[in-house]
């Protein structure tokens, strides 16, 4: 090789040398910046400032041991408006299924919020497909009976068709059977606890109903969905508590 044929290659080698260099150093910023933006464990480290938490929302620690509910009787399951837990934890519930605001499945996904969700089939309707999205991001899907009628005083048979008939649909929808159920309104009566039992029902849960906040309550969340669940999380906060996953201590 003539020694300007090896000039010639050492030039070209030296340019794709600094070329891939450049490349290289190009790159490093983004690295950077995709490092910087993004939480350690994977998580959106601003997903509270979209939301306009003024914190990020601090997971639950796994239950501590805590007392179990009692039954309402033998063989009933037992009916729940707080856990009696000392973890400072609270529980975020939501009924009927009648809001489907997209934004709700946004808010759950980018904080992680365990939620609970009471269906009724006839609220429900053909909206079926939000609550299968929720799911997917995270929220549990729970029993408020078929049609929202009140229960109490019913005859067992009418109590029972209530309850089994939306533990049938839930389960063709999602391929589960609650272990949660909410009576409409939150009224009931013993023949409702003996066909929640006989449904496959493991507890009743209504909720707190208290003006402050404090470790163990259950809340009901009511409409507008995304507005009131950012209130409450920003009390959350205040008070130096975190959102449980209500169906760990049940």
């Amino acid at each position: 090789m003539t020694a300007r044929a090896l000039t010639a290659t050492a030039l070209a080698a030296a340019l794709l040398t600094a070329s891939l260099a450049g490349c290289a150093r190009s790159a490093d910023p983004v690295e950077r910046l995709d490092k910087k933006a993004t939480h350690p464990t994977g998580t959106d480290s601003q997903a509270h400032r979209r939301w306009g938490l003024p914190t990020p929302l601090r997971p639950a620690p796994p239950p501590s041991p805590h007392v179990r509910p009692r039954t309402a009787g033998p063989g009933l399951p037992p009916v729940v408006d707080h856990i009696p837990t000392h973890d400072k934890v609270v529980f975020l519930t939501y009924d009927d299924g009648a809001e489907r605001d997209p934004r709700f499945v946004d808010l759950v996904r980018e904080l992680r919020l365990p939620v609970s969700m009471f269906l009724t089939d006839s609220v429900v309707g053909p909206g079926y497909g939000h609550f299968a999205r929720l799911r997917e991001v995270g929220a549990n899907v729970q029993n408020h009976t078929l049609d929202h009628q009140s229960l109490r005083g019913l005859p067992y048979a009418g109590q029972r068709a209530e309850i089994c008939g939306q533990q049938d649909k839930l389960r063709e929808r999602f391929g589960i059977r609650p272990r949660l159920f909410r009576p409409p309104h939150g009224i009931y009566d013993t023949t409702t606890l003996r066909a929640a039992a006989d449904c496959g029902v493991s507890a009743v849960v209504l909720w707190t109903k208290r003006p402050s906040l404090r470790p163990g309550d259950i809340l009901l969340v009511g409409p507008p969905q995304v507005e009131q669940t950012l209130r409450l999380l920003r009390e959350v906060q205040e008070k130096g508590l975190r959102v449980g996953r209500l169906e760990d201590y049940l």
